[in-house]
């Protein structure tokens, strides 16, 4: 007997509300808190258009934190192992070559016929 079991189901989440997990929901309630306090804040001295665009580029970020994975990690887990790499154990990795060949007949050729 065999149990078909299907390949997304790692990627199994459980939705709260409008189908949304409880990660995407709160930042969809942090996009939308910014873009509100950014509209109340700015209205009075950037005018209407300026304003709305400014909600929309402060909000995105926010809410692409929520939805969007990078390599299969999440905001906080691409936050963290960039963090880790570049901040906590960064290394410049030089690549230098050996020449096998030349290592085991450097004494051949040093022994070589030298012409005066």
């Amino acid at each position: 007997m065999e149990v078909k079991i299907n390949r997304d189901i790692r990627e199994y989440s459980e939705a709260i509300f409008f189908g949304m997990n409880l990660r995407q929901l709160a930042f969809s309630i942090a996009a939308i808190l910014i873009a509100v306090g950014l509209y109340f804040g700015l209205i009075d001295l950037l005018g209407m258009e300026v304003t709305s665009w400014l909600c929309m580029a402060g909000a995105a970020p926010f809410a692409a934190m929520g939805f969007v994975k990078y390599h299969g990690m999440t905001f906080e887990q691409l936050v963290r192992a960039w963090f880790i790499s570049e901040l906590l154990m960064p290394e410049h990795l030089t690549f230098e070559g050996e020449n096998i060949y030349y290592m085991i007949l450097e004494p051949v050729i040093g022994k070589g016929d030298k012409r005066t």
